[in-house]
């Protein structure tokens, strides 16, 4: 922040629940707590009020409250036998079982490593590998797959209920873990790499502890402002408020899912309304039948909102915050979402796993102002852009966007050679995005050092697609990148030199070998060799450039 607001000084000042103390180099919060765990439990006050609604594997409606989800937790807190600092895989799709799994885990002093349940057999098990847990916690179609995959050992199916005797005998031998320091790894979250290997960040009690506290800040900003706007007192406007429903669409593998959608609404109090699978039909029936209030998404599912769910018949009155995240936000789209929704304030970010959730933020008016933007840096997060030569550029100039602050990684996951190249030698985390901050802190995104495509909010790293699209038997070349979809962001497609084969053979081989969004949404076949550069690298640029003309010859 280049000047400081007002509301920012008054919420951080010293003595308030976000005062912020300087350690370690780094700008952090002073009263942070050193355990994620403690944060959970203080979330139990919340008691009776419903915390998730969701719906059981034989589709029956689930209603949880707060102190329910509490219980479960503490039961199976006592089931996972393992000690402090032990890894613990889940692989679930989103449920109530996976929220619970985390807690859990959690509780018990481990490291919960989420697994993208999405994944084939061999992606999971190369997951599991990477990490090597203690015990794995599954739902039955996962667990169906991890075994598929060669795992053979411990793992616990959590949509099957356990003995009550064994329960009750483990909790009454459970002991308290020791409580963890602030720089232990509390959860892997994973994310491909350029190399197309899968990698898991780091995230220590400190840096997710810190990205959550950035998002309880931004909130309290906003209702400071609100209060302000409306003549009274932050605490007058919230007594007057109704509890707060959010709609889950985020995977809950996804640092916004885990964060923004699930921890971040726990410790406020609010329910949680779970979807398994998007559907636009059913997400607008959600938000009319159970009042939600808050609805964070990518552009695709806002997209779909508008476009696919019953025209005219869609009630998104109880709407009053809408954010968006994963790729920029079209400005048409924008401009529907405003003229659907006008008592709804707009939000935007920009932020990536290995910070812990987002780095940038603008809200209502600050995001509007600027909607070209990615959000408006927030306070603790030092942002630097620097110059292919190394060089700091100043406000206006674009370069590599640069990261330092307590809510940033420890590293990847035994990957030391991965981790140094992730960071500067002063430190400062290569976030792999072009871009530049203005003289008011927004900053603007404008290209990508990573060569990945982000198609429906879902990253899509090239590499890793073409690894597999070489091992198909009559493929000799191969590219893939992306290009322009007006409902999904990017749509990732191929370019092959092959012999004897078809576009379906293509994409039901990348399908069937990694995430089903990960195959080719259109290949091309070309006869004559991929055009190259002058380092000898396939030419992207050209493809991209010459792509209609290539498909539309298919």
């Amino acid at each position: 922040m280049n000047t400081v607001d007002p509301v920012f000084a008054a919420v951080t000042a010293p003595g308030t629940p976000f005062a912020l103390v300087e350690q370690d180099g780094l700008l952090q919060f002073a009263h942070a707590a050193p355990d994620l765990a403690i944060m959970i439990d203080h979330a139990r006050r919340h008691g009776d009020k419903t915390f998730l609604v969701d719906f059981s594997s034989d589709g029956a409606e689930r209603r949880l409250t707060f102190e329910q989800v509490f219980t479960w937790r503490d039961q199976l807190a006592a089931m996972l036998d393992i000690r402090r600092g032990d890894r613990v895989a889940i692989c679930m799709r989103n449920r109530a079982e996976w929220i619970v799994a985390f807690m859990a885990v959690i509780k018990a002093g481990g490291v919960a490593a989420l697994l993208n349940s999405r994944g084939s057999p061999a992606e999971l098990a190369a997951m599991i590998a990477e990490v090597t847990p203690a015990v794995v916690l599954a739902d039955s179609r996962r667990a169906g797959l991890i075994r598929e995959g060669g795992y053979q050992g411990r793992m616990l199916d959590l949509t099957r209920p356990f003995d009550a005797a064994e329960i009750a005998r483990r909790s009454a031998d459970a002991n308290a873990p020791a409580p963890s320091t602030p720089l232990d790894p509390a959860a892997i979250l994973f994310t491909s790499g350029t190399t197309g290997r899968v990698k898991g960040a780091v995230l220590t009690h400190r840096s997710l502890i810190t990205g959550l506290m950035l998002m309880q800040l931004s909130g309290t900003m906003v209702l400071h402002n609100m209060a302000r706007a409306h003549g009274m007192t932050p605490e007058q406007l919230m007594a007057m408020l109704p509890q707060q429903a959010v709609l889950l669409v985020y995977p809950l593998f996804h640092i916004s899912g885990l964060g923004a959608a699930f921890l971040s609404p726990l410790f406020a109090g609010s329910k949680v309304v779970i979807m398994r699978r998007w559907d636009a039909g059913e997400a607008a029936r959600l938000i009319a039948a159970e009042t939600i209030t808050m609805f964070s998404a990518v552009p695709t599912m806002l997209w779909d909102l508008l476009h696919r769910s019953a025209p005219g018949e869609s009630d998104l009155s109880s709407l009053r915050n809408i954010a968006s995240g994963g790729q920029a936000l079209p400005v048409n789209l924008l401009d529907a979402i405003r003229e659907a929704c006008p008592q709804a304030v707009m939000g935007t970010g920009y932020g990536m796993t290995e910070a812990s959730g987002s780095l940038a933020q603008a809200v209502g008016e600050d995001f509007l102002r600027k909607r070209a933007s990615a959000g408006r840096i927030l306070p603790l997060a030092q942002v630097r852009i620097v110059a292919p030569d190394g060089t700091q550029q100043p406000a206006g100039e674009s370069g590599e966007i640069q990261l330092k602050g307590a809510m940033v990684m420890a590293g990847y996951w035994n990957r030391p050679e991965d981790t140094a190249a992730a960071f500067t030698k002063d430190g400062w985390l290569r976030t792999g995005d072009v871009g530049y901050i203005d003289e008011e802190g927004y900053i603007f995104i404008v290209d990508r050092v990573k060569d990945m495509v982000i198609s429906g909010g879902e990253n899509i790293y090239c590499a890793e697609v073409e690894r597999v699209l070489g091992e198909l038997p009559g493929i000799g070349e191969c590219a893939a990148f992306g290009i322009v979809d007006e409902r999904l962001g990017e749509l990732l497609v191929a370019v092959v030199r092959a012999e004897n084969l078809g576009e379906q053979q293509v994409k039901d081989w990348v399908g069937e070998r990694l995430a089903r969004y990960k195959a080719p949404g259109h290949v091309a076949f070309l006869s004559d060799p991929l055009p190259r550069n002058h380092v000898g690298k396939v030419d992207k640029i050209a493809l991209r450039a010459a792509w209609p003309k290539l498909y539309g010859e298919q």
